[in-house]
Parts: C-alpha cells; structure tokens; sequence
C-alpha cells in the first residue's frame, strides 16, 4: 500500500482527514544517527563482519514483524524497486539474527521485510544477481522488538493499522500488558502509544466495514471508538458497516476511512424534532445530548445538554458529524 503512515489530530473542524502522528514520538536523532550508520556501511565506507551480502531465499520474516506480507506487491514497492535498480544493489541493509535449527533458513528478519520482498521481485524479473544485504545482530525476542521499532518508528509507508497490531502483540508477549512499562521502555508518551493502541483495539464487525484495513487510522480510531463502547451505538455502526460493505460489493464503491468513519458515528446519531425547530441528538444511552437548529442566517447553533452521560469523546464526535453535514 502507498499510503504513509497516518495519525491523529485535534482540530474540530478538520473532520477526520488524516495527518501526521503527534511529536512525542521519539526524536527524529535517534533515527537519523541509525540512518547515517547504515549508510555509511552500505557504501563501504565502514566495514564489519556483520554485515554481508546474502540469499533472500534463505531469510524469512520473524513472527513479529511489522508488515502485512499481503500488501506488498509491485505498486507498494515500486520506490524501492527503482531505487534499487537505480543503483544496482540494495544500499541500506536490513536488520537479522541468526536461526538455529531451521534447515530452510539461516537469518530471521527482524526489520527490512520489505527490502527482502523487493530483492525477491527482482530476481524473479529478470535481475537474478541482486541479493539481500543484512547486517547481523544477537537479541533477545524482546530487544528484536526495540531494535524494528527503532528502525522503522519514523517509516512513512507503514500504515497506523501495521503498527499498531506490532504493539499489541508486543505489550502482551514482553510487557504483561502494562502500557506504562511498554512507553517508558520504547521511550515514548503513554497517551501516544495509548492512542496508537486503539486502532488494534476496534471491534471486529467495525474493522469489516473498511475495504483495506490500511485505511483504519489513529484519527478514525479515535473518533469511532468510543461509540464502539456502548452497545446501541455499536450495534447501529455495525449495521451501518454493513451497508457499506454491500455498497462495495455491489456498486464497486470504495470510500475512503475518513468517509467511512463519518457515516458510521453519522449512523450513531438519533435526531427528534421539536416545536420550538431544534433538534435533540441523543447519546448511545438514549439521553439527550445535544440540541441544535441551522439557519441562513446565524448558520449551525447548538448546545450541549448538561447530565447526559455522553463522554466528551462521543459529544465531539456528534459534532463532527453536524460540521460535516
């Protein structure tokens, strides 16, 4: 998938377009010093004996890497391949350890599947001399874990969704699922990786209504979830996922996450007439929570019932959905 990697914002009006993940992700240093040394070893100008040139056959992914193997084809690698092909070989090596007794590989890889799939592509178009530069590293499963994750923490091509399934399993397997252990050792802000946790967290009958789960980011995440929290509300985006999933099936209409989202928190939304000509949007527990009319002249006004039950979270999302409108 060539979508970059997409995460949330704040503004109300800005509906549920996608921007860039908050700044307390780790600094950029960390990354460019990572990127600097790479470099340098790619381009020979400084030599180990852990880095080496090997069989792409020989390598496979480890089990907890960060890729959707199935989004990877010629289109979503296509910078790499000509890049790549640009410059004759693979010039930033990826990240492995050794296997022991696996007699159909010797190297798991850690980060860099995605450089793996394109030597493997190349070869098999008419480029059987490219291989796969590695550099090889001894870690534990869960120093694996930092080591991808430092690797590919600032990678614009991975999706919110790809990650935050990494970091879902990660924070069960190696931190006894305390996300405060899992922060404060990735250094990283609590709230970020909480936010980012979310898009692993949607109910599945939420995650079907998307055609790529790609498309599921921290901005949508936030938006829909804590609808996703009250079973009337849940049970009425389900019903709406529906609808679009046969939308798609039988129209060919594919919409994008942000459109999604909007109809699915849209479909929460139980509006009663007045005389007075306001109209009372009800939370998911069936309390008023919001009372608004439009006019030419004084445009949307509205006001937010006081005692409703509804979480700021779900008051913001209902008006999201007027602004859209």
């Amino acid at each position: 998938m060539s979508k970059g990697n997409r995460g949330f914002g704040s503004s109300l009006t800005e509906g549920l377009d996608d921007e860039e993940l908050d700044a307390s992700a780790p600094s950029e240093s960390i990354m460019a010093s990572r990127s600097q040394t790479l470099a340098r070893l790619a381009t020979g100008k400084v030599v180990t004996d852990r880095t080496e040139w090997v069989d792409p056959l020989r390598c496979r992914p480890w089990r907890l890497h960060n890729r959707d193997i199935d989004h990877l084809d010629e289109e979503t690698c296509r910078d790499l391949i000509d890049a790549f092909l640009s410059a004759k070989k693979q010039r930033i090596p990826a990240i492995v350890r050794r296997l022991q007794n696996d007699p159909d590989h010797d190297f798991e890889i850690i980060a860099g599947v995605r450089r793996w799939w394109t030597v493997q592509w190349l070869r098999a178009h008419h480029h059987p001399d490219f291989e796969y530069l590695v550099t090889i590293q001894h870690v534990s499963d869960e120093e694996a874990f930092r080591v991808s994750d430092i690797e590919n923490r600032s990678r614009k091509d991975i999706s919110d969704w790809e990650r935050a399934k990494e970091y879902m399993r990660a924070l069960n397997e190696f931190y006894d699922g305390s996300q405060s252990e899992m922060a404060e050792h990735l250094k990283i802000s609590r709230s970020w990786l909480s936010r980012l946790l979310d898009v692993a967290r949607l109910p599945d009958e939420i995650v079907d209504a998307f055609a790529d789960t790609h498309d599921i980011t921290v901005r949508v995440a936030r938006d829909v979830k804590p609808l996703a929290g009250d079973p009337r509300a849940l049970a009425l985006m389900v019903a709406e996922g529906k609808s679009i999933s046969d939308e798609r099936a039988d129209l060919g209409t594919r919409l994008s996450g942000p459109e999604i989202a909007k109809r699915l928190v849209r479909a929460t939304v139980a509006k009663a007439k007045e005389s007075s000509g306001e109209v009372i949007l009800k939370a998911g527990n069936g309390k008023p929570m919001l009372r608004y009319s439009r006019s030419a002249r004084s445009g949307l006004t509205l006001r937010v019932v006081p005692k409703s039950g509804a979480s700021v979270d779900e008051v913001l999302a209902a008006i999201r959905s007027l602004i859209a409108e």
